[in-house]
C-alpha cells in the first residue's frame, strides 16, 4: 500500500512539471541590409526660375502732339535702327518752322540796316560832324540786331527740331509691341502710355534670384578676391524655356544685384543670352540651371533616410549592431542620393541600415547585411 502511495505522488509529481508554462524564446534580431558611407567629388544642378529681357527695352512716345497721321510697322514685326515707325501730322510744325524763317530773314535784313547806320556814322565822328554819342548809339542797335539774329535762328533750330519730331524712327533694332495708338489718334508727350515698346534682343538678359544660403554656397564655388574675380571663374549656365526644352545657347552670369531684397531676402543675378535667330523675347519666363560642385560630400541613398518634424535621419549601425538614429545635412542630390554634408555624428565610412528603417528604433539590435551592391558610388564625370 504504501509502495502505490508513493508511486501515485510520483506521477502527479512528473505530470505537473510536464503542464507547467515554457519561458517564451526571444526573437532573434531582424537581418537588414546595410552599406557603407561613402564620399566623393560631385557636381549637381540646380533650378532658379528667371525673366527674361532684352538688352534694350525702348518706350516709345511722342515728342509733340498732334495727329497720328502713319503707322509704317506692325506690331510684332522687325524694324532696324533708324527705321521710321510712325509720323505725326507735320503741317502745324512746318508752320511753325516757316514762321521762324520768316523772322530769321526780318533780323537779318534789320543787322545789314545797323550795320550801315554805323558805317554812316564812323566817318562823320572822326571828322567832328556829328557827336560820338549818335555813334555809340548805332553801335549798341548793331549789336541788338545781332542778338535778334541768334534768338531767330534758335527758333529756327527749335522749330526744326518739331518737324523732326513728327517722324518717329526706330532708336535700336529690335521688335515692336503692342500698338497702344492707332492711326489717326491724337497723341502728346503727357500721355500716359508709350505709343509702344521697342526691344532689342540680339541678346538677353535672364534674371534669377538665390536666396542668402544658396548665395553664400555659390560664392564659396569659385575661386577670386573678390565678387567680380569669381564671376569670370563662373561656367556657363543653361536656361530651360517654359516647355522645359533646354535653350541651344549658354549664357554667362556677369552682374549681381548690389543688395538684397529686404521682402524676399534673396539677390538678384544676371546672365546673358545670345540670341541670333529671335527665339526668346522680352517677358518670356524660364529657369536658369546652375551647376554646383561639391567637394568630399557624403553620398547617401535617399531610401536609406527618414524625414521627421523638417529634419532627414539615416541608423547608423554602431558596436554591437545596435542602431543609432542620426540627423544628416543634405546640400545637393544626385538622381537617387542625397549629398550630404560631413559633420559630427555621421562620416565617411560608417555604415547604415538601407532597408526597413520605418521598424527601427534607437538602441535596437540587428544582423547587418552588407549590400555591396547598393553602396552608394560617386558618379565619376
Amino acid at each position: 500500500m504504501k509502495t502505490l502511495i508513493l508511486a501515485a505522488v510520483a506521477a502527479l509529481t512528473l505530470y505537473g512539471c510536464s503542464s507547467a508554462p515554457q519561458a517564451p524564446t526571444a526573437p532573434p534580431p531582424p537581418a537588414l541590409p546595410v552599406a557603407t558611407i561613402t564620399s566623393g567629388s560631385e557636381t549637381t544642378f540646380q533650378e532658379y526660375p528667371a525673366s527674361i529681357e532684352g538688352t534694350v527695352n525702348v518706350e516709345i512716345r511722342p515728342q509733340v502732339s498732334g495727329t497720328l497721321d502713319k503707322v509704317f510697322v506692325d506690331e510684332g514685326a522687325f524694324v532696324s535702327a533708324g527705321q521710321p515707325i510712325f509720323k505725326i501730322n507735320e503741317q502745324p510744325y512746318r508752320a511753325a518752322l516757316n514762321n521762324a524763317l520768316a523772322s530769321l530773314h526780318a533780323a537779318e535784313a534789320a543787322h545789314v540796316n545797323a550795320q550801315l547806320e554805323v558805317d554812316k556814322l564812323t566817318p562823320l565822328v572822326a571828322n567832328k560832324v556829328v557827336s560820338d554819342y549818335q555813334l555809340k548809339t548805332a553801335k549798341a542797335a548793331l549789336d541788338v540786331a545781332k542778338a535778334n539774329i541768334e534768338s531767330a535762328k534758335a527758333n529756327v533750330a527749335t522749330a526744326q527740331i518739331n518737324v523732326g519730331y513728327t517722324l518717329i524712327k526706330a532708336p535700336v533694332s529690335g521688335y515692336i509691341g503692342l500698338l497702344a495708338k492707332k492711326q489717326g489718334s491724337l497723341v502728346a508727350p503727357a500721355d500716359v502710355a508709350p505709343l509702344t515698346q521697342l526691344s532689342d534682343v540680339h541678346d538677353v538678359h535672364v534674371y534669377f534670384s538665390l536666396g542668402e544660403k544658396d548665395f553664400v554656397a555659390f560664392k564659396e564655388q569659385y575661386p577670386g578676391a573678390n565678387l567680380k574675380d569669381k564671376l569670370k571663374n563662373v561656367p556657363s549656365v543653361s536656361l530651360l524655356l517654359a516647355d522645359n526644352t533646354e535653350y541651344a545657347k549658354q549664357g554667362k552670369i556677369d552682374i549681381v544685384d548690389g543688395q538684397f531684397d529686404k521682402n524676399t531676402g534673396a539677390i538678384t543675378l544676371r546672365a546673358n543670352f545670345a540670341n541670333p535667330d529671335g527665339l526668346l523675347r522680352s517677358g518670356n519666363t524660364g529657369k536658369i540651371r546652375l551647376s554646383l560642385s561639391h567637394k568630399d560630400a557624403l553620398i547617401v541613398p535617399e531610401s536609406a533616410t527618414v524625414e521627421m518634424q523638417d529634419k532627414v535621419f539615416v541608423f547608423t549601425v554602431g558596436d554591437s549592431s545596435k542602431v543609432k538614429k542620426q540627423p544628416i545635412d543634405i546640400v545637393g542630390k544626385s538622381g537617387d542620393h542625397y549629398l550630404v554634408k560631413d559633420k559630427e555624428g555621421i562620416k565617411a565610412g560608417d555604415q547604415i541600415v538601407l532597408e526597413g528603417i520605418d521598424k527601427l528604433q534607437e538602441g535596437m539590435v540587428i544582423q547587418p547585411q552588407k549590400q555591396a551592391d547598393k553602396v552608394a558610388a560617386v558618379v565619376k564625370h
